[in-house]
């Protein structure tokens, strides 16, 4: 971390390589390119699911989701301290959690589906408006010259969890239609 304490920076593979919060945080890389790192998180979370329906149970699957969403508080805590940033674009273990417990509620579902869920929850999550807004403001500290890091991790990943809510509704709004 080459940038003075009070001065935010852009992670680098460095950066991640140096703690093992960094490394699940930022998506174990997904996180880091410039453009749409939300995105390519997600995109890496649908693939990392694809790779565990292949060889683990759906209820063990459901275990990872949610040991992943504790241990993503910490990461996304002590990252985003790190980066001295309250809710970075680079963090994202939140879209990866957020979207397996949504491919894991959807399941089984075919690659059309999987893509409309991926849609759906990349809108609701770049949209931010109704209960994803709310969710993304509630934990905001502006302002705070010493920010709760570990209410600041908290945030990140509540504003992805109520996404993939939207986006289950959506679903099974739809397939109630």
């Amino acid at each position: 971390m080459s940038s003075s304490p009070s001065t935010p920076f852009r992670p680098t593979w460095r950066f991640m390589l140096s703690h093992p919060a960094h490394c699940i945080a930022l998506g174990f890389g997904s996180g880091l390119p410039r453009f749409a790192p939300g995105t390519v998180g997600t995109l890496w979370a649908w693939a990392a699911f694809v790779v565990m329906q292949r060889w683990l149970a759906p209820s063990t699957i459901g275990w990872v989701i949610l040991v992943s969403l504790p241990v993503g508080w910490w990461a996304c805590s002590v990252t985003a301290r790190h980066m001295r940033i309250a809710d970075p674009g680079a963090i994202v273990w939140d879209e990866v959690v957020a979207f397996w417990l949504v491919l894991w509620l959807v399941t089984p579902a075919g690659l059309l589906a999987q893509a409309i869920a991926f849609g759906l929850f990349r809108f609701f999550d770049a949209a931010k408006f109704g209960p994803v807004k709310w969710a993304d403001g509630l934990f905001k500290q502006r302002g705070a010259t010493a920010p709760d890091w570990w209410r600041a991790g908290f945030g990140i990943l509540l504003d992805d969890l109520v996404a993939a809510f939207c986006t289950l509704l959506v679903i099974a709004a739809w397939r109630a239609w």
